[in-house]
């Protein structure tokens, strides 16, 4: 049975919040973001969660995401401003129950 998890955000003030996540909904953590108001209205997920914009980039901050990057987010990556190593797009990593204890950081404002 699909069950919560946790994961912890740091915001753009650099305030942590640990949030609990469903992962029987079929979000992904720019969803999550903006459920739980994280980010200023308007600044995150512009373009709606398809990988063109970079508004959710963020900082993955553990080794609990075992995804790597796909196509479309390797290439807005590329033209995005503030990109680490670890950046990826929100958007782009969808809940999972093996993603309990995710820690992620918000990147700064395009």
């Amino acid at each position: 049975m699909p069950q919560d998890i946790t994961i912890i955000i740091t915001d753009r003030k650099g305030i942590t919040h640990e949030v609990q996540a469903p992962t029987d909904m079929n979000l992904n953590v720019m969803e999550l973001i903006r459920m739980y108001e994280l980010a200023e209205e308007g600044t995150i997920g512009i373009c709606g969660g398809m990988a063109m914009c970079a508004s959710c980039q963020c900082y993955v901050l553990n080794d609990v995401l075992k995804t790597d990057r796909n196509d479309d987010e390797e290439a807005m990556l590329l033209e995005a401003y503030h990109v680490k190593d670890y950046s990826r797009l929100g958007c782009q990593i969808s809940i999972l129950e093996e993603m309990d204890g995710l820690a992620i950081e918000i990147a700064p404002e395009q």
